[in-house]
């Protein structure tokens, strides 16, 4: 989905980076490039990659889902860690954050968007599967 319609302020405005929404089939959590893990939140939640390529990127599954404390998460990597395009990085129960009352829309975001000029996201609407392109950051 498109980021303004992400149905958090933060995300939506645009304030933290470019990027897109995601509502999960499935739940598990993969890296969208390869690259470095630079943070993963202890709830499990929010991740943060540095490309290879230098693009830095936050996944942060759910909406409010902090306030789940981690329950329904699982962690599969670590802070430092390299991971590749489509490795998982953890998984969510889908069933516990809606039981919770949270929203499971997934934002993806470039952090460091400002940055770069020549980042495109190509794909905003319709049924992903892994692998797809839906960004592309040109050289």
């Amino acid at each position: 989905m498109p980021l303004n319609e992400i149905d958090d302020k933060v995300f939506s405005s645009g304030a933290m980076g470019a990027g897109f929404g995601i509502r999960p089939a499935n739940g598990e959590i993969v890296a969208p490039v390869a690259g470095k893990v630079i943070a993963v939140q202890k709830t499990g939640h929010a991740y943060g990659i540095r490309g290879d390529n230098g693009i830095e990127i936050l996944v942060h599954v759910g909406i409010d889902t902090v306030k789940m404390g981690g329950e329904g998460f699982e962690i599969l990597v670590a802070r430092g860690d390299h991971v590749e395009a489509g490795q998982v990085l953890g998984r969510v129960d889908l069933a516990a954050v809606e039981k919770a009352g949270f929203d499971n829309t997934t934002a993806v975001i470039v952090t460091n968007s400002r940055k770069l000029e020549n980042l495109q996201i190509v794909k905003t609407a319709g049924e992903l599967a892994a692998g797809d392109v839906v960004m592309r950051l040109d050289s």
